[in-house]
């Protein structure tokens, strides 16, 4: 089953993968088309009812393989105003094979005593539109309902959010539904035939990240500071170098707002590297269990915390470390030396924790060289963690114990010391943005990568970690770094 958000996902990054929109709708169309026919005789009338998207054009490649039928094609709409250019592209096709068609720009123009169907096929409006309809789609909706006539929906009956199987007012109430690629969520209580088409989408478009993840982002043109993400860096003492890449990752990473917390000592030299980081010390030379209420109270206001970068592992400070998860409820990127210290705290938190192989196998988790392997491991160690978990490797694997991605961006030239420090700063941000923490981490795993892939277009494997924040917005960008 898949979320209509997370469809569209797999439908670009199948497109990355070299599958073309227009492959899966002619796909679609041969789908909808082999629906028709099974409740349908040759010779029967059906009826398209086309919206100006790709479910109105899925229905329209549908038209073409339909020979045998009485077919007419409506467009509620005007055919310039067709919203893709491969619907537009399906369009010109049946009316360039002289197929009937017809468009309907007023909802008084639709009259199904005017075609007298013996099928029709609702192709108005599809998964990842929500909200009540709109005319002429309404009208057309109540229509087709106070009809005696048989309808077969694609993808989701017109008016139905495909997530939840709600109405926001009028929908389509189908017979039969055929939808694409994988079940959605909102066709299980539907008194309608759902068919699953297989459509050709790779299995790798949903295993590996790809741009398509990108959808994920989504910013509010009149949103304010702080309400795309404050992120706490908790780092430092032994190294100041950690915490401000981290810190400098988070806020290239689109957080509003990034803080760091370390000891005080390390403040001003952390400081200087950007005027844009708010850092605060605290007392000492390292972070100590005296200090775990000050930070709790300090983490209380944020969206998500990055804890661990150049922390180190004494004693005292890995104490801290479990008093602080083991008292915290939000979000928290856990990196570095803190990381053998997650496994063993019970915590409300959520937690990403990110990694290497060999802090995984600190950590009590196995690998193997073999990423499909490790893909399993790491599938089957999250699920005993109860928290998502991102393991660093030439080819990245993020799990939350139930799903699991793989990336496979980046190069060797990342072995050089700090690119991990930038990823948890990145996991940071997005968690802070991003609802779901499998989907945050999994594509800061291909953004960090990308990154590093574009320094080392210019740095070879000379490339430093501080050259990789300022490539990360590129890299967010679903366009060549």
């Amino acid at each position: 089953m898949i979320s209509s958000e997370r469809m569209a996902m797999v439908d670009r990054n199948a497109a990355a993968l070299g599958v073309s929109t227009k492959q899966l709708m002619e796909s679609s169309g041969n789908a909808v088309a082999r629906a028709v026919r099974e409740r349908a005789d040759p010779g029967d009338g059906v009826l398209m009812v086309c919206g100006r998207g790709n479910n109105g054009g899925d229905a329209m490649v549908a038209a073409r393989f339909l020979d045998e039928f009485d077919t007419e094609t409506v467009l509620l709409g005007r055919p310039e105003t067709i919203r893709t250019d491969i619907a537009r592209e399906n369009w010109d096709a049946i009316a360039e094979s002289d197929l009937p068609t017809r468009t309907v720009t007023d909802s008084r123009e639709f009259d199904l005593d005017d075609h007298d169907p013996d099928l029709v096929v609702d192709a108005m409006l599809g998964t990842g539109v929500t909200g009540a309809l709109r005319e002429p789609e309404a009208t057309v909706a109540r229509r087709l309902n106070a009809a005696d006539v048989p309808v077969v929906s694609v993808d989701v009956p017109s008016g139905v959010d495909a997530d939840t199987g709600t109405a926001a007012g009028t929908a389509v109430d189908a017979d039969a539904v055929v939808t694409f690629h994988d079940d959605k969520p909102g066709l299980a209580d539907l008194a309608a035939d759902v068919t699953v088409a297989d459509i050709g989408i790779p299995s790798a478009a949903e295993t590996f990240v790809g741009p398509g993840d990108l959808l994920a982002l989504d910013r509010d043109a009149d949103s304010h500071k702080g309400d795309n993400g404050e992120v706490l860096v908790v780092g430092g003492g032994p190294y100041t170098g950690a915490p401000a890449l981290a810190a400098r990752a988070a806020l290239r990473a689109g957080a509003d707002l990034v803080r760091v917390a370390c000891p005080a000592p390390v403040a001003r030299e952390i400081q200087g590297y950007g005027p844009d980081l708010i850092v605060r010390g605290f007392d000492g030379d390292r972070l100590a269990p005296r200090h775990v209420d000050d930070l709790l109270d300090r983490a209380a206001d944020q969206d998500a915390v990055v804890f661990g970068p150049g922390l180190g592992s004494d004693d005292a400070t890995l104490e801290a470390v479990a008093e602080f998860l083991a008292g915290y409820d939000g979000r928290a990127v856990v990196d570095a030396d803190a990381l053998q210290v997650a496994p063993g705290v019970h915590t409300d938190a959520e937690l990403i924790c990110t990694p290497h192989q060999g802090e995984l196998r600190k950590m009590g988790g196995e690998t193997a060289a073999d990423w499909r392997e490790r893909a399993d491991l790491v599938t089957e160690f999250a699920s005993d963690l109860g928290h998502t978990v991102l393991v660093k490797g030439r080819y990245d694997v993020v799990s939350d114990g139930e799903e699991t991605r793989v990336g496979r961006t980046g190069n060797p030239g990342m072995t050089v010391g700090g690119t991990g420090d930038v990823l948890a700063g990145v996991t940071g941000a997005l968690a802070a943005q991003i609802g779901s923490t499998l989907q945050a981490a999994a594509l800061a795993a291909w953004a960090n990568g990308r990154a590093g892939d574009d320094a080392a277009a210019e740095y070879g494997n000379g490339l430093a970690a501080s050259d990789l924040p300022d490539r990360i917005p590129q890299a967010l960008r679903d366009e060549e770094v």
